[in-house]
């Protein structure tokens, strides 16, 4: 019996085309909710930018992949920050090789700087561009993520040499979001079954993107959108429609939740 649904936002409840919602999704969810099963958002995004789920209402809320969960009354149950040696390290490296970044803190999103691959990536999940602050000043905030704009072989020198204790997840090539290590949409998961005492074997988790493969693999069922990246259909129990295609709904009726 499913007692718990996680589901990723964008390019699974919301579609990358038209930045919406289709009504038989939202009217699915909250029939689930009807029917007693608790509903959770898992996002990359953090909570300022979860700006196009409407009015829905869920149990709780992972966000920043992991690294900082809230339930439905905006308490915070969990989080996990960028540790402050990493985050001095890299900013002596952006002084010599800088990158535009997002820096996620508690209290709100700063860059470095923008240049046009990320004002167009931000376009495509319809994100406003956070303001400028200099990166001296951003670190001595808490940091629970990095939205870092550069390919995938800048990514991995700078996991290796400069943020040691944190991984990278992308769903683009020329964006990665970086958290630390023992944070992710699994763990977020985890925390949230343990805050409503709900046993894993009873979960069902819906992704698209790299950042969901995690969660995808800890669910009991871990369904994949058609339009997910192959590596997500890979490590799915099953794999539905597209997200503009009624996936979501057509998942549920398989597995008899609608």
């Amino acid at each position: 019996m499913i007692r718990a649904i996680f589901f990723d936002i964008d390019g699974t409840l919301v579609s990358f085309n038209t930045q919406k919602m289709l009504q038989s999704t939202k009217t699915a969810v909250i029939k689930l909710r009807q029917k007693g099963i608790k509903v959770f958002i898992a996002t990359g995004r953090t909570v300022g930018e979860m700006n196009n789920l409407d009015d829905l209402e869920f149990d709780g809320y992972i966000t920043a992949n992991g690294a900082y969960c809230v339930d439905s009354q905006g308490k915070v149950i969990d989080s996990h920050r960028i540790s402050t040696e990493s985050l001095e390290r890299l900013a002596c490296d952006m002084d010599r090789n800088p990158f535009p970044c997002v820096f996620v803190t508690e209290k709100g999103n700063y860059i470095n700087y923008a240049d046009e691959m990320m004002i167009h990536i931000r376009q495509i999940v319809n994100l406003p561009i956070p303001p400028v602050m200099p990166v001296a000043e951003i670190i001595k905030h808490e940091i629970f993520q990095l939205d870092a704009y550069m390919d995938a072989a800048r990514e991995n020198e700078l996991l290796t040499h400069i943020l040691p204790d944190c991984i990278a997840c992308r769903w683009h090539p020329y964006f990665a979001d970086i958290n630390p290590k023992r944070c992710s949409k699994a763990t977020g998961m985890e925390r949230f079954l343990a805050y409503f005492g709900i046993e894993r074997e009873h979960t069902m988790a819906f992704g698209d993107g790299g950042n969901d493969i995690s969660m995808i693999k800890h669910a009991a069922i871990g369904v994949a959108m058609g339009n997910a990246q192959d590596a997500v259909k890979a490590a799915a129990d099953y794999v539905t429609d597209s997200v503009e295609a009624d996936g979501i709904v057509k998942a549920l009726r398989y597995f008899e939740l609608l």
